[in-house]
């Protein structure tokens, strides 16, 4: 996965990654500064290329320069944040899955 784009849709409420022609998303919902990050999904021309990785990565990267606080409410997001404990500074407090 070489060339993608990364996008915020707030329309749609949902960080998005296009490669290939494909779309893998990330729904949130947004109260305050907390951003609820609650279903991750790639198409399946994407899956296993590492496609929802990035995503959830660049989501993360997102709320962090944003000064947004993350509160997984996703099992993958929440999954990736337990494996790639750099991103807990954006993590709420008390953050449990």
């Amino acid at each position: 996965m070489d060339k993608y784009d990364f996008r915020l849709n707030e329309a749609q409420n949902q960080y998005e990654l296009e490669t290939g022609g494909h779309t893998a998303f990330l729904e949130f919902f947004k109260e305050g500064n907390k951003v609820f990050l609650n279903h991750t999904e790639a198409p399946e021309a994407l899956r296993g290329k590492g496609a929802a990785k990035k995503l959830v990565e660049l989501s993360l990267k997102h709320a962090r320069d944003n000064g947004l606080t993350v509160v997984p409410s996703c099992s993958y997001v929440a999954h990736f944040i337990d494996n790639n404990p750099e991103y807990l500074d954006v993590v709420s407090d008390g953050y449990q899955m």
